[in-house]
């Protein structure tokens, strides 16, 4: 029950063996559209287990977590005000400057 216009980022999430996963390059390639639509930053990334070590262990007992689309929000007026949420946006401009249109970055396990 988010405001859906609070939504500043979103991240795709793949390892090497969902490349050949038809459906879900579909429901990215419908997700890339929305959000090139309603100025949305997309950032895609490899490295699902580091992904989620970053963003920590669910609780006990709760249903197993997707994450393979992550939408980021940020409830403040001035949507950057979050000093990592202003680097990201910075490297997806910079890289859409480059022509890459949609950024990657690779997750390396530490």
């Amino acid at each position: 029950h988010r405001d859906p216009d609070s939504v500043v980022l979103c991240v795709l999430a793949t390892d090497e063996e969902d490349e050949g996963d038809i459906a879900l390059q579909i429901h990215f390639t419908l997700i890339q559209a929305f959000c090139c639509d309603n100025d949305i930053h997309i950032l895609r990334v490899s490295g699902m287990q580091r992904l989620a070590t970053i963003l920590g262990e669910p609780e006990p007992g709760a249903e197993s977590r997707d994450l393979h689309c992550l939408l980021v929000t940020n409830p403040h007026t001035d949507a950057w005000k979050s000093q990592g949420l202003a680097e990201v946006a910075s490297y997806c401009a910079e890289s859409r400057d480059k022509n890459q249109w949609v950024p990657y970055v690779c997750l390396q396990e530490r």
